[in-house]
């Protein structure tokens, strides 16, 4: 707290942090937004286990509801401390997981960002989401100046998480699989719907947000430390909302280098 009250706007020794690269300080600093400082959320976490049945395509809520919590907490004391800087917004946010070599159940959630100022606030009011609480946003500076140019804004990062079961082939579907080009119908669905999951939960996230839509979307599949038969599937993006009904988005310019090849 003593370090966050020190880089509040308006401190004779304000001092800003952050993890942005030169190029995309620049250009968030060219978007209106003044960086404040590096803010963090931590949550080390111990994951329950769930028997998933041999033959059986199935969700493991247990794991799924661990691992959603956690993030959740790491996300939220970031949050936190970007409202103690009088922040409206977290940029270049960066979700990661990180398993402890002293317990093997054992794993922290760690979220990270830069906590920027905007140098004046929308026409449409406050930067802040409906929820009163920071824009949060994994986009590089690069794109959210893109973002911001465009006449749209962020409103939060939005996420979907599904552990899944994978259903075993049984002994004579494996042997008769040998030497063929044939599609395994039970992982195909397997696959399928454990990716449905994470969307359709990440998209529920987003309208809570009355979000227009999310951008830069990652579906990532994480195999963590519970064997073959059994994954996470993750879906994070940024929702994001039109600053203006009458926006207008600027096409882009050709440009043609001068130089010889």
């Amino acid at each position: 707290m003593r370090r966050l009250n020190e880089m509040r706007p308006g401190q004779s020794t304000t001092l800003f942090t952050s993890d942005l690269s030169v190029n995309e300080f620049l250009l968030v600093r060219e978007a209106g937004f003044r960086p404040l400082g590096m803010v963090l959320g931590s949550s080390i976490y111990h994951v329950g286990f769930q028997f998933g049945r041999w033959s059986k395509n199935q969700e493991l809520e247990t794991l799924s509801n661990a691992m959603y919590h956690a993030r959740e907490l790491a996300m939220s004391r970031m949050e936190a401390e970007a409202d103690v800087l009088g922040a409206d917004g977290i940029v270049g946010v960066r979700l990661d997981i990180e398993f402890k070599e002293f317990g093997s159940d054992l794993a922290e959630f760690i979220a990270v960002g830069t906590a920027v100022k905007a140098e004046e606030s929308p026409d449409t009011g406050s930067w802040r989401n409906n929820q009163n609480k920071p824009f949060t946003s994994d986009l590089s500076g690069q794109d959210f100046w893109t973002l911001i140019q465009s006449g749209y804004a962020p409103l939060g990062m939005v996420m979907g998480t599904c552990v899944y079961h994978i259903a075993h082939q049984r002994f004579r579907q494996a042997l008769g699989n040998i030497g063929q080009n044939v599609e395994i119908p039970q992982y195909t669905e397997a696959l399928y719907d454990a990716r449905e999951l994470a969307m359709s939960r990440m998209q529920a996230e987003a309208e809570g947000l009355h979000a227009e839509g999310i951008v830069g979307v990652q579906l990532l599949s994480l195999p963590h430390r519970w064997g073959g038969h059994t994954t996470e599937f993750f879906s994070i993006g940024t929702a994001i909302r039109p600053l203006r009904s009458d926006h207008h988005i600027a096409k882009p310019q050709l440009v043609l280098p001068l130089v010889d090849s």
